[in-house]
């Protein structure tokens, strides 16, 4: 599973790094337990020390042990001012929301493969994605506990269709849907308890549907 990006950016990394050297003994670390504590490559512990090697704040003991040699570690890895403690905040949520927005259009692309295959396009409510299917069936709506003893609707229309809800009225709820490219099936599926030798719609023959 791939981590987030801002989990592996080396800004993150960084600062995992300068916290393992605040409390190791002596500011010396073992770059193959760092790499394992912090969960990435060693490369990437590499990326970190050569920076700080090359500005003289650590230096390698042998070729796996390195020696922070800088500042004091309070003063370099203490309590910054507030305004930067927010600058790095908002960096922070930055690039989380960068990660947010690559996840989401993964699983964007991801759906409108599944609802854009023929095959799948004949089975009914593709709107709904399991890992072996692109379509949820009666006995799914019936597994939602907060559908029980509900009367759930379930529509199937065509792209740009338009559902509009107007204001309640004391004694009902209207629900208006209208389609200009193609038919719109609508499914009224009251979830009851589940009893002991009860039918369900994939015990039928044939299923009742309102268009």
């Amino acid at each position: 599973v791939k981590k987030p990006r801002f989990d592996a950016s080396l800004v993150y990394l960084t600062r995992k790094f300068m916290d393992l050297v605040k409390t190791a003994p002596d500011g010396v670390l073992d770059l193959n337990e760092v790499a394992t504590m912090l969960g990435v490559r060693k490369r990437r512990v590499y990326d970190i020390t050569n920076v700080l090697d090359g500005i003289h704040l650590i230096q390698k003991r042998s070729k796996n042990l390195i020696q922070w040699v800088g500042s004091n570690l309070d003063q370099v890895v203490g309590k910054a001012p507030e305004q930067q403690n927010l600058k790095d905040e908002l960096s922070d949520l930055s690039a989380m929301e960068e990660a947010l927005d690559e996840l989401i259009k993964d699983c964007a692309h991801q759906l409108f493969e599944l609802t854009d295959d023929k095959e799948n396009a004949k089975y009914p409510f593709n709107s709904c994605i399991t890992l072996t299917r692109a379509y949820v069936t009666y006995q799914d709506i019936c597994s939602i506990q907060a559908f029980q003893e509900q009367i759930v609707i379930a529509i199937k229309a065509p792209e740009e269709t338009k559902l509009e809800i107007p204001i309640p009225k004391e004694d009902c709820i209207e629900v208006h849907v209208k389609s200009t490219k193609g038919p719109i099936d609508v499914y009224l599926c009251e979830v009851e308890q589940e009893k002991p030798g009860a039918k369900t719609f994939e015990d039928m023959d044939t299923v009742t549907s309102e268009s």
